[in-house]
């Protein structure tokens, strides 16, 4: 049987804070896998990683809204002798306006990224990620502790993301492994112009940079935390509810 060598797997990391997580972890000494639709960005981010010293990414370009791609992953990583030693799910977008009116595909598929891909790949790798002592990382938001009208299937998968990685972190604690739910209020990102809300302005007490968030994220798992929400003003946000 081939040795399996472990790796941390980045969904998402094609820019935002999905690239910003892939830096913090190679800054760490982490050997990284990237994964996203888009396979350019991901090879530049592989390049820059590359040229600081670490270790150069891997690469696998795959859409994760396709209801085969936790099987395909996995394969792809299987043929390389790759398996998880640490998880970060940060794969998502989300889409403005009432429900009613945007098109229910699109919603569909935005569920099946947001929430439908994140069980998958926080499940998959259990034994890899308990044998190596490793850790999961879901990206959920501020927006899953409230409902928005507006934006309610979105806030709705972040709901669940928040909900299903706060009990993975009791049911997995045993097995040592670490899991915790990254909360970041708003960031600056590409995100804003994918959900339709690019004149947007956020408070500035709110918003975050993607690499606050990204470090948060990275030492809230290394701390092994259940939850971590980046930014004291947003932590008060989360206790409206």
């Amino acid at each position: 049987m081939p040795s399996f060598r472990p790796i941390t797997l980045v969904t998402g990391a094609s820019s935002g804070i999905g690239a910003a997580l892939a830096r913090v972890f190679a800054a760490h000494g982490h050997e990284l896998v990237l994964a996203a639709r888009s396979e350019e960005p991901l090879v530049a981010l592989a390049d820059e990683i590359a040229a600081s010293g670490a270790p150069r990414p891997h690469v696998i370009a795959i859409d994760l809204s396709r209801l085969d791609s936790g099987a395909r992953l996995g394969h792809e990583l299987a043929t390389r002798a790759l398996e998880p030693s640490v998880v970060v799910n940060n794969a998502g977008f989300g889409l403005a306006g009432a429900a009613h009116e945007l098109d229910r595909v699109e919603q569909l598929a935005m569920v099946d990224l947001n929430a439908r891909a994140v069980t998958d790949l926080s499940l998959r790798w259990i034994e890899s990620l308990q044998r190596h002592r490793g850790g999961l990382l879901n990206v959920a938001s501020v927006a899953g502790f409230l409902p928005a009208p507006g934006m309610a299937v979105y806030y709705a998968t972040k709901a669940y993301v928040l909900s299903f990685t706060e009990a993975l972190h009791v049911e997995l604690k045993p097995l040592g492994v670490r899991v915790t739910a990254l909360c970041p209020g708003p960031v600056r990102t590409g995100f804003q112009g994918r959900a339709g809300l690019k004149d947007i302005q956020f408070p500035r007490l709110l918003e975050q940079s993607v690499e606050a968030v990204a470090k948060a994220g990275y030492e809230g798992l290394a701390a092994g935390k259940r939850l971590v929400v980046p930014g004291i003003a947003n932590k008060m946000v989360t206790l409206l509810p």
